[in-house]
C-alpha cells in the first residue's frame, strides 16, 4: 500500500488546500452577511418608527453586497454563468495581463539602480565570510564541491578524454606554428626579468650538485684524457677543472650582475629574435612541433596522465583528511576571514557583485522578465483564474464584507438625512 504524499507547500508554506477551505470560508462569509441583510430587510419591511432606519440599513447592504460580489466575482468568471461584457476578466485578458505584469516588473523591479541598491543593502560580502567561517560554511563548500567533481570525473571515460584532446587541442595546435608565439613570449619574458627565478634555481642545483658530485666530475676529464698522458697529470688536470668549474657557478650564483647572467640573457633574447625573424630556426622549430605532435606515443602519454591525474583527483575528493580538501577548507575560511575582517576587501567584492547585477540587469532585464508574460501565456485561461483567486481570492472576499457593511452604514446615513429633511 502506497504512502499518500504530503500535500505540496508554496512559498509561503500554506497549501493550496488550506488556501481552498481558508476562501471557501470567507465566501461563506461573506454570502451570510448578504442572507442576513436580506432576512433583516425582509422583517422590516413596512414597519414604522425606528425599524426605518434598519430596512433602509438592510437594503442599502444588499445593494452593496450584491455590487461588490458582482465586482469580484467578474475578475475571475462570468456571474451566474451569464456572458456579460467586460467580466470574466482574467480568462480573457490574461495575455495582456501578463504583458502588463511583465512591464510593471522590468521597470519597477528590474530597474538597474534598484537591483544595486537591493545588492548594497544586502550587504552580502559581509553575510557570506560570516557563513564561510561560523557556520560551517567552508566544510559545506568543499563536500559539495568534492561530490560534484567526484562525480564528473566518473562520467569522463579515458577514451572520450583522449579524443577530444587529440581533436580539440592537438590538432589545433598542430595547425599553426608555435615559434612566432614562443619567441614574442621568450622575449616578453627576459625584457621583464621574469626567468631570473628560474636561472637562480638552476644554478643553485647545478652547485649543490658539483659539491656533491667532485668525484665523478675529476673522473669524467681523466676518463677523456689521452692513453699517453700520464696518471699524475690526468689527476691534476680533473682537479684543476672541478675547482674552476665549482668556483664560476659559486661566483655565478652569488653576483647577480656577474656576466655569465648577462650571457645567459643574451643567448635566451637572440633566440627569442631568430625565433620570430631567422628563417632557419623557425624552420627547425616548427619540425620538432611536427614531430612531437605527429608522435605515437603522445596519445598514450596524455592517457596515461589524464588517467593518474584523475586517480589522484578521486582519492583526494573522497578522503575528508586530504590535503586537497583541507587546504581548500582554509583557503575558504581565510576569505570569510578577510570579507569580515579587511574593509577594504569587503569594498571591492561590493562593488564587483553590484556591478555585475547592474550588467546583468541592463543586458538582459527584457529577457528577464519575458518569463512571466510567457508563463501566463502558457497557461489556460480558467486555469489562470483559478490559481490566481486561490492565492488572493480569500482577500477579495473582503471586498464584499466591507461593501456590505460600508453599504447598510450609508444606507442608514442617507435615510437618517431624509427623515431629517422631510
Amino acid at each position: 500500500m502506497s504512502t499518500p504524499r504530503p500535500p505540496a507547500l508554496g512559498a509561503d508554506g500554506v497549501s493550496d488546500d488550506e488556501r481552498r477551505r481558508a476562501l471557501r470560508r470567507m465566501r461563506l462569509l461573506a454570502t451570510g452577511l448578504l442572507v442576513l441583510a436580506a432576512v433583516v430587510y425582509a422583517l422590516t419591511t413596512g414597519r414604522a418608527g425606528g425599524w426605518g432606519f434598519v430596512n433602509a440599513a438592510a437594503e442599502a447592504a444588499m445593494v452593496g453586497a450584491v455590487a461588490d460580489w458582482f465586482a469580484v466575482t467578474a475578475i475571475f468568471r462570468h456571474p451566474l454563468r451569464l456572458p456579460i461584457p467586460h467580466t470574466a476578466l482574467i480568462p480573457r485578458r490574461k495575455e495582456a495581463l501578463g504583458q502588463s505584469l511583465e512591464q510593471f516588473v522590468a521597470e519597477n523591479f528590474l530597474a538597474e539602480d534598484v537591483v544595486r541598491d537591493k545588492v548594497v543593502r544586502a550587504g552580502i560580502p559581509r553575510r557570506v565570510g560570516t557563513w564561510l567561517v561560523e557556520r560551517g560554511g567552508s566544510e559545506r563548500v568543499v563536500e559539495e564541491a568534492s561530490t560534484i567533481l567526484t562525480g564528473a570525473l566518473g562520467i569522463l571515460r579515458d577514451e572520450e578524454v583522449t579524443t577530444v584532446i587529440d581533436q580539440v587541442l592537438v590538432r589545433r595546435l598542430g595547425a599553426q606554428p608555435w615559434s612566432p608565439t614562443l619567441g614574442r613570449l621568450l622575449g616578453e619574458v627576459v625584457n621583464e626579468g621574469t626567468h631570473h627565478p628560474v636561472v637562480d634555481l638552476t644554478l643553485v642545483e647545478v652547485q649543490t650538485w658539483l659539491r656533491a658530485n667532485e668525484d665523478r666530475v675529476r673522473r669524467m676529464v681523466t676518463d677523456r684524457a689521452p692513453l699517453w698522458a700520464p696518471d699524475w697529470l690526468n689527476d691534476r688536470l680533473g682537479k684543476r677543472v672541478y675547482t674552476e668549474a665549482r668556483t664560476w657557478v659559486d661566483d655565478v650564483v652569488a653576483d647577480p650582475g656577474h656576466a655569465g647572467r648577462k650571457a645567459i640573457d643574451d643567448l635566451l633574447a637572440r633566440y627569442a629574435d631568430a625565433l620570430q625573424n631567422d628563417p632557419e630556426t623557425r624552420a627547425k622549430a616548427d619540425e620538432f612541433q611536427q614531430r612531437l605532435l605527429s608522435s605515437p606515443g603522445l596519445a598514450d602519454t596524455v592517457a596515461g596522465l589524464w588517467s593518474t591525474v584523475r586517480g589522484l583527483l578521486r582519492e583526494a575528493l573522497d578522503d575528508p583528511g586530504s590535503s586537497l580538501r583541507v587546504r581548500s577548507t582554509e583557503a575558504l575560511v581565510d576569505v570569510g576571514h578577510r570579507l569580515v575582517q579587511d574593509e577594504a576587501f569587503a569594498l571591492r567584492v561590493q562593488g564587483h557583485l553590484t556591478d555585475a547585477a547592474g550588467h546583468v540587469v541592463r543586458r538582459f532585464a527584457p529577457e528577464l522578465a519575458t518569463v512571466i508574460s510567457d508563463t501566463v501565456a502558457r497557461w489556460d485561461g480558467d486555469d489562470a483564474a483559478r490559481r490566481i483567486e486561490l492565492h488572493v481570492g480569500r482577500d477579495l472576499q473582503f471586498i464584499r464584507i466591507n461593501g456590505t457593511v460600508v453599504g447598510g452604514l450609508v444606507g442608514l446615513a442617507i435615510h437618517a438625512v431624509t427623515v431629517l429633511v422631510s
